[in-house]
């Protein structure tokens, strides 16, 4: 099974927003997806908090052999190193 990392449709009409999934490559646009990785709103007005990624599982899915699209190659290139920070400090955080 060949798989992508693509953005899914979502929300309504002039309205769009888009979940980052991994997904079948012969799924259609907004078929059924095997994980959501994140969310891309470009609507939103804070450009900071249009974007939304899950880097562990985004890199684990790439090391198994799944191909970003280049819109989401885009947003990763941006966005990736902050929310790795942020992954960081989740689990450097004292549980309790």
């Amino acid at each position: 099974m060949a798989v992508r990392i693509r953005m899914k449709q979502m929300g309504r009409k002039h309205r769009h927003y888009y979940r980052i999934v991994a997904i079948d490559h012969r799924q259609p646009r907004d078929g059924r997806v095997i994980e959501e990785l994140g969310t891309y709103d470009p609507h939103f007005p804070d450009a900071e908090r249009q974007v939304t990624l899950v880097p562990s599982r985004i890199e684990y899915w790439m090391s198994v052999g799944a191909k970003p699209s280049d819109q989401v190659t885009s947003l990763m290139n941006k966005h990736m190193a902050k929310f790795k920070e942020l992954e960081a400090q989740k689990a450097a955080a004292p549980a309790g």
